[in-house]
């Protein structure tokens, strides 16, 4: 009786043990993301960003990803190169004005915006949906989507992989992917499928047929505040 009894209970050890391992094993490994899954994550944290003229008309437009609730926000230099006075039209239409440019590094192609407080602007929760930061280096033949507004109330995704995580375009350090990118789309997000913004698009390699620029995060982490490195 007592070696059936010391039986059960050694069984019943070991299938406890391997609840609990599983168990642990599923809470630390992230969550990953089909591109339906991506584009909801991103679609309310980037905005269409438009650079004003006197008159009102655009200048030129881009993209922007919102990168805390507060309002920190980047997009590419050169969308906003010589700007004056921008705007960001949301997902759901409203309007976002006026932005800043607080910090920019023409040679990165990296530009920190800060936007309006969420309060003023009546986001919900007074917070903006954000975009967390991925913290680890890109791998060759990761997965990857690309988003952006070619057009104004037309927001895009499109699937690729990391060509390679550094490449050395004109004395900068680029991501290189397949991920397709259209005008218009540049200052947007390069998602990997865990939901973290891995990069800011950049724009494309002439050289290489689709193959796409993607500013790194180091190059954007080395113009944020501390609090988010």
């Amino acid at each position: 009786m007592k070696t059936k009894l010391l039986a059960v209970s050694l069984i019943f050890s070991l299938i406890s043990a391997v609840l609990f391992y599983s168990g642990t094993t599923s809470a630390d490994t992230p969550s990953v993301y089909n591109a339906e899954q991506s584009y909801g994550i991103a679609n309310e944290a980037m905005f269409y960003l438009r650079v004003l003229k006197s008159d009102g008309t655009a200048s030129s437009t881009g993209t922007g990803i919102i990168l805390s609730p507060a309002g920190t926000a980047a997009t590419a230099y050169h969308v906003v190169k010589g700007a004056e006075r921008m705007e960001g039209v949301m997902a759901d239409g409203s309007i976002i004005s006026p932005i800043k440019v607080t910090k920019f590094d023409e040679l990165k192609d990296v530009a920190v915006l800060e936007l309006p407080s969420p309060a003023a602007m009546k986001q919900k929760g007074n917070a903006y949906a954000y975009l967390p930061l991925r913290k680890d280096v890109l791998k060759h033949g990761e997965a990857v989507f690309a988003l952006g507004y070619p057009l104004k109330n037309t927001a895009i995704i499109t699937e690729g992989i990391v060509n390679t995580p550094a490449a050395e375009i004109n004395g900068r350090s680029r991501i290189l992917t397949s991920a397709q990118v259209a005008s218009g789309m540049s200052g947007g997000p390069l998602l990997d499928t865990h939901g973290q913004l891995a990069g800011i698009i950049s724009g494309s390699l002439r050289t290489m047929n689709n193959i796409h620029l993607v500013v790194n995060m180091e190059d954007l982490r080395s113009l944020l505040p501390a609090s988010f490195k």
